[in-house]
């Protein structure tokens, strides 16, 4: 039985993106292939559904105030910030990081693990530490560069630097589309042969869990979609990266040529406030929708009341979102430069920048019930294809090539 310590900064129900939804089915899924499986996340709190593996806390952290070192926001790094606990001291994401790669060190002088995965820039450090101090295989998984996470421009050099050293001193690299895949080659100057394209799959939560939508959560949106109204959402964090901006006045545009839309902006974030003042500017107030932050049933529900679902990211190395609107019945509208659109060939496409295009697939959608029903029966068809077993497998593989390279040194 091969033995994983996985390195991870967040797993469900404790987690504020789809970071942890992918590393819980991706651990799931490799236990059920045999792995033994040490999951170790930077905080303390309990995850009752989680039976298949070992969860560690690298610190007596609410996992909480995780989120608020703005672990997903790179401007943050280096400030202090004060705990939700009133007992706690000041305390930055790189104290975090710091806490946790002793952590994983003391870990290491106890057990000795077959491979080490790291997931992203937040655990990077701890990987290379472990590679280097103890001769342990080292598989770095990029869900995400801080170049998609700042929208291409620029962002922080610490992430960058941390990046590119995880990179480099890797024995194998997952990137979790052919996209993040090019831009590692580009970006880090990796050889393309050291990264593995493993694509993530569904959350099994959406597939097996009992979920039954109630209409009486949005009456409003019921109300206009019997009325004819058309109803267009997107989830997520409402930051650069995500193109919230873009859609915003490609919404404009799409309402002055049908009036019957309705745009639902589902999370929350720093450009909150430009959005909205945006909506109000443009004299669509009425027809966009801010719901807040929304993870579980209030999620679904919005998936659920949705016709079309927009993923508008400037750069996202895949996007769980489309998978979890597809499920839905949702169809998909996609950026050429996200992941998922490699996975998903029935979505419609556009570029980031190109509002007016956009636009204009959204009304068509909103005008043709044969178009939305040819696009959803080829979404749905797509989706169902891709599995998580699927995806243990390929880095199954991965664990083994690192493993057999192990032996020659």
């Amino acid at each position: 039985m091969m033995k994983i310590l996985m390195l991870g900064w967040e797993l469900p129900p404790h987690n504020s993106g789809g970071l942890g939804v992918a590393c819980l089915n991706l651990s799931r899924a490799l236990a059920k292939d045999g792995a033994n499986i040490d999951f170790v996340v930077p905080y303390e709190a309990d995850h009752p559904d989680i039976k298949f593996m070992n969860v560690l806390s690298a610190m007596k952290l609410d996992p909480l105030f995780r989120y608020g070192v703005g672990a997903y926001d790179s401007k943050y790094v280096d400030q202090a910030l004060i705990p939700d606990a009133p007992h706690e001291k000041m305390i930055s994401i790189r104290e975090v990081q710091h806490n946790y790669c002793k952590f994983v060190e003391e870990y290491l002088m106890e057990y000795k693990p077959d491979v080490v995965h790291a997931h992203d820039w937040l655990t990077f450090e701890a990987g290379i530490l472990a590679k280097k101090n103890f001769g342990i295989p080292l598989v770095a998984h990029v869900h995400a560069t801080e170049y998609d996470r700042s929208g291409m421009h620029g962002g922080n050099s610490i992430i960058h630097e941390i990046e590119r050293e995880g990179l480099m001193l890797a024995d194998k690299i997952i990137a979790v589309s052919q996209t993040t895949k090019d831009l590692i080659v580009e970006k880090y100057d990796i050889p393309a042969d050291k990264i593995d394209v493993v694509y993530n799959s569904l959350d099994e939560e959406f597939l097996r869990s009992a979920y039954t939508y109630d209409s009486d959560d949005y009456k409003y949106l019921e109300a206009m979609k019997s009325l004819g109204y058309t109803i267009v959402s997107t989830v997520g964090r409402f930051t650069i990266q995500k193109g919230l901006t873009n859609l915003m006045r490609a919404a404009a545009r799409a309402i002055s040529k049908e009036k019957k839309l309705i745009f639902v902006f589902a999370g929350d974030g720093e450009q909150k406030q430009e959005l909205l003042e945006m909506s109000a500017r443009f004299g669509i107030a009425r027809n966009v929708v801010f719901t807040g932050f929304v993870r579980g049933k209030q999620l679904r529900d919005i998936y659920q009341v949705s016709d079309i679902f927009v993923m508008s990211s400037i750069s996202e190395p895949f996007g769980l979102t489309a998978l979890e609107a597809a499920h839905h019945g949702d169809v998909l509208i996609l950026t050429k430069q996200s992941g998922v659109a490699e996975v998903i060939h029935s979505a419609m496409e556009y570029d980031f920048w190109d509002e007016e295009k956009l636009a204009d697939e959204i009304v068509a959608i909103s005008k043709s019930e044969a178009l939305k029903k040819t696009l959803r029966e080829g979404i749905m068809q797509e989706y169902c294809k891709i599995s998580w077993d699927d995806v243990a497998k390929s880095v199954k593989k991965v664990y083994n090539e690192v493993e057999k390279h192990k032996e020659f040194c």
